[in-house]
């Protein structure tokens, strides 16, 4: 009988199927002919290392029992060779590496950036001077609330946003690290937005408060207008620089940090002064300068950012707002912006206490100040290069090596900002020759800087242990420092006017309270859990018998 075509198909088929389930036969034979006088061998060890264990009836029974299922199947490519072992996991410098060298290579580019920024604070002083007394009495004015707005959206609120996205990176996470970027953007825009009108609106009721008039009040609220009018740059600015500082990249946000001085110091001075065809627009074109500035930063990071060449992309298309976002940054960055607020504030109520002393007591005390400005430099580069190590180990659930990075750091910041400190204290001529020849106020200064440029130190550890809380996010204790250090400056100028102090002793009591908030802020970190609560352990229930 002749076969059709169809019919011929389905035998070599068939055929071919039958050769295939016999090939796999005599592999499975050939793997358990291998395999099982070694899993034989192991099981009598068993029996007769555990003579109690209940056995099978005899060699006979429990060798013909041995399921073909117990048989460890080798992981084989195609011609039956054994495949390669999986390649290990690549390390993470920020995880895996050693802490100090790994620390001083983030903190580098911060040290340069930011001694860029101190630069800045001295040019514009320089510049504005040449506008006039008046305008140099208005910067002094507004410069608190410039300060405040970009401590809050640089250190405090930033950190919060560096913190918790290396948390989410520690943890393997970058879904939600990608989430948490754009949540941070959002709260950057909403925070600038709050502090623009704000000061658009209460800005000049507050300048007048603080005592400005005529001339020097009209050019503080000039320059608000412009600065605050655009104060949602600055915010923005110091957010993606918090998210990149989250992935570990220190050094884009740091060369956008020198760039941006570059550029305010070029038209800033530019626009306030006038050059060539440029008008002079004083004030007004000083605050434009710095605006100019940090838009250009923001352009470049914002490209960094969503091109893909950082390790997080913000998730901005089919973005769903989710309540636990905004508090994982919050919780963290929220809390810390009471501490620039309270910084602030301590020193408005200690110059007011030595206002009462005359002007060189006042002005010596203000180049003492700018000295521990400038040192308070180094202190932040070394924590906030701290935050995504600490932050990643938090997230990773590493709990000592955490800790291990915090105590580097403050030791770090502790022994560089003090041997500076301890130095100026000796020769206090090398700065204060920088700003004044006026003998009072000469005077103020050495006798200030040699009570209290040794206590700077403190002012270091300090700033290191805040910084390292906010990668745990666990910043309340350092925050807390600050307060109990507000009100030691509060009741103890109090006591002192209250008794016919001298301004040495006001000058003893700036230095008191610089240790008493580096101990409070260290003690705060060996006091504060920043690992799980231990879960209970389950009371073990008796055998039935």
């Amino acid at each position: 009988m002749r076969l059709t075509h169809a019919e011929s198909d389905l035998i070599v088929l068939g055929s071919t199927a039958a050769r295939q389930a016999d090939r796999q036969e005599r592999d499975q034979q050939k793997w358990n002919a291998v395999l099982r006088p070694i899993a034989l061998e192991i099981m009598k060890w068993r029996m007769i290392l555990s003579p109690n264990r209940s056995h099978f009836g005899g060699s006979c029974a429990w060798e013909r029992n041995l399921p073909d299922i117990a048989i460890a199947e080798i992981p084989v490519d195609e011609q039956e060779r054994p495949l390669p072992p999986p390649e290990p996991r690549a390390k993470n410098a920020l995880l895996d590496g050693p802490i100090l060298r790994t620390l001083l290579w983030l903190a580098w580019p911060n040290v340069i950036a930011l001694s860029a920024g101190t630069c800045v604070v001295i040019a514009e002083t320089s510049y504005i001077g040449r506008l006039g007394v008046e305008s140099l009495a208005a910067m002094a004015l507004v410069f608190p609330f410039v300060i405040l707005t970009m401590t809050m959206s640089g250190g405090a609120m930033g950190g919060g946003v560096a913190s918790a996205i290396a948390r989410a990176l520690g943890a393997g996470d970058v879904e939600r690290a990608s989430t948490l970027a754009a949540h941070a953007l959002l709260i950057g825009i909403t925070f600038g937005l709050t502090f623009m009108l704000g000061m658009l609106i209460f800005g000049p009721a507050l300048l007048k408060l603080l005592g400005g008039r005529g001339i020097v009040l009209a050019n503080a609220v000039g320059y608000a207008q412009i600065f605050f009018g655009g104060a949602v740059l600055p915010w923005l600015m110091n957010t993606m620089a918090g998210i990149l500082r989250g992935t570990g990249n220190m050094k884009l946000p740091s060369l956008m940090i020198l760039s941006s001085a570059i550029c305010q110091i070029i038209l800033g001075g530019t626009l306030g002064l006038g050059l060539g065809p440029v008008p002079q627009f004083g004030m007004r074109g000083v605050a434009t300068g710095s605006l100019i500035a940090y838009s250009i930063s923001i352009s470049v990071m914002g490209w960094y950012l969503f091109s893909g060449r950082a390790r997080v992309i913000p998730k901005i298309r089919g973005l769903h707002i989710k309540r636990a976002m905004f508090f994982d940054i919050l919780k963290v960055g929220a809390v810390s912006c009471f501490s620039p607020l309270q910084g602030v504030l301590t020193i408005s109520i200690f110059t007011h206490l030595l206002a009462g002393f005359g002007t060189a007591i006042l002005a010596g005390y203000g180049i003492g100040a700018r000295l521990e400005f400038m040192l308070t430099s180094v202190a932040f580069a070394t924590g906030i290069a701290s935050v995504p190590m600490i932050g990643m180990a938090i997230g990773a659930s590493r709990i000592v090596r955490a800790r291990r990075i915090a105590w580097t750091a403050g030791s770090v910041s502790f022994v560089s900002v003090g041997l500076i400190g301890s130095f100026i204290a000796m020769f206090p001529d090398l700065w204060v020759n920088i700003f004044t020849h006026d003998p009072g106020v000469r005077a103020a200064s050495r006798q200030y800087l040699a009570t209290a440029a040794p206590m700077y130190a403190f002012i270091g550890l300090a700033m290191s242990m805040y910084f390292s809380s906010q990668g745990a996010a666990k910043v309340i204790g350092p925050v807390l420092a600050q307060s109990a250090r507000l009100i030691f400056i509060a009741v103890g100028g109090w006591w002192l006017s209250t008794h016919n102090a001298t301004a040495a002793n006001f000058f003893a009591l700036a230095a008191a309270s610089m240790g008493v908030l580096g101990v409070l802020s260290a003690s705060s970190v060996v006091l504060t859990r920043w690992g799980p609560k231990a879960a209970p352990v389950p009371q073990a229930r008796p055998a039935m018998s």
